[in-house]
């Protein structure tokens, strides 16, 4: 039962850790467009406006880049299901990277606010675990491919792809061997 569960449990660390890295990786690129942008008054007077917000009210403002990308998340998914695989792919992926960026970005400014709410506290503690336990999974995987990979290329990553190919090559044709009928 546990070999039939591990896959599942591999692709939830993956999802949880590929959203965090998304979420490390894109905030601060969001956050430095946003220190561009030449509107300061206007950044002021939104960061002012969280400020005085309630925290409920705050909890609202978070959840904004997530409503306003919904649409696009289902027109991504229309164009999947119509056979525009890239397309849809590619929509999806810029919303998703948008709007974890953007979330990343008013967590920052919304966060004092925010962990005034009881349920939001829990809700962060316990992704804060769902982290954790990710990369307990993960890591040790992680860890064995660099071991593998650092052994078989002599720190050349090249001749440890071909070494890989081969070794597969070399199997295939094995089992074909092995499979084929004898004849006598």
């Amino acid at each position: 039962m546990r070999r039939l569960v591990r896959p599942f449990i591999v692709l939830a660390a993956l999802v949880i850790l590929l959203e965090t890295w998304i979420w490390e990786r894109v905030g601060p690129i969001i956050a430095r467009f946003v220190d561009i942008l030449p509107l300061k008054a206007l950044k002021q007077a939104i960061h002012d406006g969280i400020q005085r917000l309630p925290p409920y009210a705050t909890l609202a403002v978070f959840a904004i880049p997530a409503i306003l990308l919904f649409p696009f998340k289902l027109a991504a998914l229309a164009l999947i299901a119509r056979g525009h695989l890239i397309l849809g792919g590619g929509v999806f992926f810029l919303a998703k990277v948008v709007g974890v960026g953007s979330a990343a970005f008013l967590f920052d400014a919304c966060k004092p606010k925010l962990m005034q709410i009881p349920l939001f506290v829990w809700a962060y503690e316990h992704w804060l675990r769902w982290l954790a336990w990710a990369h307990h999974h993960i890591d040790p995987i992680k860890e064995r491919i660099r071991r593998v990979t650092r052994i078989l290329s002599g720190g050349r990553p090249n001749r440890a792809l071909r070494l890989l190919l081969r070794f597969r090559r070399s199997r295939r044709e094995r089992m074909r061997a092995t499979s084929a009928p004898a004849s006598a």
